[in-house]
């Protein structure tokens, strides 16, 4: 049997998180999978940039769509473009790896899933740490009854990030720019991945799984949206799945999500694909996996039918969590005295926050019921109609 020719790629946005695609097409190329034949930049790259001879590049993307062939892309931009680019590409019959969060709405979401079926293209949404094998071991576990009945899943991100990173593109830290939603903030961009990954445990990732929804979205830096939030989601199978985010933490921390069972807990730590399996009448076990790569992933299904591992459908929950922190009012901002500037970083701290973010993730509770005394009740989000497609 002949190995099939290498799927030509474009990639639109190849700078910051873009770098990262770069160099996966790369290690692709040398697996003969896929060959970059072209990049979407508002502002042309250049050689030294790319670390190489350039592909085409155009800062029309139906146009390099079209001019370079291009079988599948890769898009890599700012949120607001993802539903007008994914649906760019559908037409043209080209398949797509679409970053997360996949839109800033749950109407524009809609909008670009019913395209994408409707033009019969793959799509793959950018949650990588989905395409860990951890996540089905997990699933395994909790099917053999390993931990007991599921009480709950809980999850923890307590990141640093300083003042620039919030002024490292127009759209950063924002709600809304020049009249579209954004919805930048830590449950749905940065620390997404605890969202998306706590809702896969809880066999809970369809928009009808998703029965209410609690936020409190707060803020120590000096931007529209959250910095320092969790969100509570209670699933139409009556579990409950609790996430606390924040950017301002003392130290960074290394995220995670918890399963929490009447004889015992799961710990997955998604970034380092590791997990901790704790359970009554057995000492505690680490377990290590790998993971398969969300392009080489749709790739595959292109070549063979291989299952694909995100599709939109999959990512409908938690594009109501973003819906919901959408429609919450503005995060407040926290008081003067609940946060301070960390000398020479240029950063703002929330004392007591770490503590906060995984006591929410241990008992499932939002800061307001963990007695922060800068926090506020939470918004209460009640279910509305979902089409399931």
């Amino acid at each position: 049997m002949t190995s099939p020719a290498p799927v030509p790629v474009v990639l639109a946005g190849a700078r910051g998180h873009g770098r990262w695609h770069v160099e996966n097409v790369r290690r692709l190329r040398a697996k003969n999978l896929a060959r970059l034949v072209g990049i979407c930049e508002l502002t042309p790259l250049t050689e030294g940039e790319f670390g190489g001879e350039l592909p085409a590049q155009s800062s029309d993307f139906g146009a390099l769509l079209d001019s370079t062939g291009a079988r599948a892309a890769v898009i890599c931009t700012p949120i607001p473009t993802h539903t007008p680019l994914a649906l760019a590409a559908a037409e043209r019959g080209v398949h797509l790896l679409l970053e997360k969060p996949p839109a800033p709405s749950y109407a524009e979401f809609r909008r670009m899933a019913d395209g994408v079926a409707a033009a019969q293209v793959a799509c793959q949404i950018g949650f990588q740490s989905l395409g860990s094998h951890a996540v089905p071991a997990i699933r395994e576990l909790i099917a053999e009854g390993a931990v007991g009945r599921v009480t709950g899943v809980g999850g923890a991100g307590a990141w640093v990030r300083d003042e620039a990173y919030f002024r490292r593109a127009p759209w950063a830290g924002r709600r809304r720019l020049d009249g579209a939603d954004v919805v930048d903030g830590a449950l749905t961009n940065p620390l997404a991945h605890a969202v998306a990954t706590a809702l896969a445990l809880a066999g809970s990732t369809r928009a009808e799984d998703v029965a209410g929804i609690e936020t409190e979205l707060l803020r120590a830096n000096d931007i529209e949206s959250d910095d320092t939030s969790c969100v509570r989601v209670t699933t139409v199978r009556g579990g409950t799945v609790t996430v606390a985010a924040t950017l301002c933490a003392e130290h960074d921390g290394e995220p995670y999500v918890v399963v929490h069972g009447t004889s015992g807990r799961i710990t997955f730590w998604y970034k380092q694909d590791r997990v901790l399996l704790q359970r009554a009448g057995h000492g505690p076990e680490e377990l290590r996996f790998g993971r398969t790569d969300l392009l080489e992933n749709l790739l595959a299904h292109l070549h063979d039918g291989t299952g694909l591992l995100v599709t939109p459908d999959d990512t409908g929950a938690f594009m109501r969590v973003v819906e919901a922190v959408r429609t919450s009012p503005d995060p407040a901002p926290l008081p003067d005295d609940a946060w301070h500037r960390v000398p020479g970083e240029d950063r703002r701290v929330v004392p007591g926050v770490d503590a906060l973010v995984a006591a929410a993730a241990d008992r499932l509770s939002l800061y307001s019921e963990l007695g922060a005394p800068w926090a506020r009740p939470a918004h209460h989000h009640p279910p509305k109609e979902v089409s399931p497609r």
